[in-house]
């Protein structure tokens, strides 16, 4: 873990030579949502090939870059494509930008998805607002030597979705007409979708949706004492008892659907934010 520390330390210095002012808020941006980045003024652009120790996103739909500049008056850092555990890295590897965000300054943490709908009052479209989460992954990228420079042994995580920012959130979706469910998020690892004996397993277990990603960001978030706002977009059913066939493509093409809501509601949200 201490060589992890080193590699974030390298990380962060080579992005802090390429920005001029500090960074408040990171955005990891889900399938569908990479174009929200385009709208960031006075850009710089890193592709995460150029940045020490920084996977590289393989997921059909992500750019694999960082946008980092001004967006609705707020200096923020935006993640267009993320990394997910079966894509074979380490849950380290997966929640390694989450740690350079925190070392570059940055306190507020956005993370979206897109994620298949298990409440039977859901539609596939919709938004979802995530209230707690379950981590159904099996494992937890805190496994190992803890380095307290990053966060205590055994931290908290009865409040990993900041209260404060989901009220922000709520606000903005009243005001911009939007109806923003709220619930629970399953996170497994994939890459198979699950079976509907799993799903009426999850459902069960209190889950409103389920995906593949957030889970793990979002501990090491908390981790580090960050505050998180998460928002899922529902881009199919996942409804046990009545599972259907269901493809990559399927779940992108109900994504771009959505993508104006989408990037409408998180760039007032992060324009209401507080500054720190």
């Amino acid at each position: 873990m201490e060589r992890v520390f080193q590699k974030v330390q390298e990380a962060t210095h080579f992005i802090q030579r390429k920005i001029g002012q500090p960074i408040s808020i990171g955005v990891i941006l889900g399938s569908g949502l990479g174009e929200m980045a385009d709208e960031v003024k006075e850009a710089t652009i890193i592709p995460y090939e150029e940045i020490p120790h920084f996977p590289i996103s393989t997921v059909e739909g992500h750019a694999g870059q960082l946008v980092i500049g001004q967006f609705q008056g707020k200096q923020v850092l935006m993640m267009q494509g993320r990394f997910h555990y079966y894509e074979g890295y380490s849950m380290q590897e997966v929640t390694f930008p989450v740690r350079v965000m925190k070392a570059l300054g940055i306190e507020t943490l956005i993370v979206t998805n897109a994620c298949g709908g298990m409440n039977a009052s859901f539609r596939p479209g919709d938004l979802m607002l995530i209230m707690d989460h379950l981590n159904m992954t099996g494992t937890n990228p805190l496994i190992g030597p803890n380095i307290e420079a990053f966060g205590p042994r055994f931290p908290d995580m009865s409040k990993a979705y900041a209260i404060s920012l989901r009220e922000v959130a709520k606000q903005v979706a009243i005001k911009q007409g939007i109806t923003l469910q709220e619930g629970v998020y399953a996170g497994i690892t994939g890459p198979s979708y699950m079976t509907g004996a799993e799903l009426v397993m999850l459902r069960n277990l209190g889950a409103d949706a389920v995906g593949m990603s957030t889970v793990p960001e979002v501990i090491v978030a908390g981790h580090m004492n960050m505050r998180v706002l998460g928002i899922s977009c529902i881009t199919d059913m996942a409804i046990g008892e009545e599972l259907e066939p269901l493809t990559h493509e399927q779940v992108v093409e109900v994504a771009n659907k959505t993508k104006p809501t989408f990037i409408a509601l998180v760039t007032d949200i992060i324009a209401q934010i507080p500054n720190e």
